[in-house]
């Protein structure tokens, strides 16, 4: 089988998506969900650095906003830099699943860690240089398309 960096990154996204979805299965939250409130809990954020962060162009982050406002889980406030735009934040209820998500996730990172062993700062600067890579590669209309 023919490898690459770019089709072993997709083949660990894969893998890290379907682990992290069965470590948080029972809060109700899938694991593209919990990382996304792991990112709200700190404060709200506007769509645009929602959709930069993720990589991800405004109609998705669109879907997701609304998925989490039916849920109960975000809420939208005005954006005090910019009175055209808004923040998403987590409300109480949603902070309460991340919280959830969490104990269920904390085992599951820890057996991970413990697996990688010392290596683990080598491959998390790995991962920051690829994906810093990515967005060099993906250039500045990649949110946007």
């Amino acid at each position: 089988m023919p490898t690459n960096v770019l089709f072993n990154a997709w083949l660990v996204s894969r893998a890290v998506t379907e682990l992290v979805d069965r470590a948080v299965a029972d809060s109700g939250l899938a694991a593209d969900d919990f990382a996304i409130y792991s990112l709200l809990v700190s404060g709200p954020i506007t769509p645009t650095e929602l959709a930069t962060w993720m990589a991800a162009p405004p109609t998705t982050i669109s879907s997701i906003i609304k998925r989490f406002e039916a849920r109960g889980h975000v809420r939208k406030e005005p954006n005090p830099d910019d009175r055209r735009s808004y923040r998403i934040g987590l409300t109480d209820a949603g902070r309460a699943a991340h919280r959830r998500a969490g104990v269920l996730f904390r085992p599951t990172l820890t057996a991970v860690e413990d697996a990688l062993g010392r290596g683990e700062p080598t491959v998390l600067r790995a991962l920051d240089s690829l994906r810093d890579a990515l967005d060099r590669a993906r250039g500045d209309d990649a949110v946007t398309a």
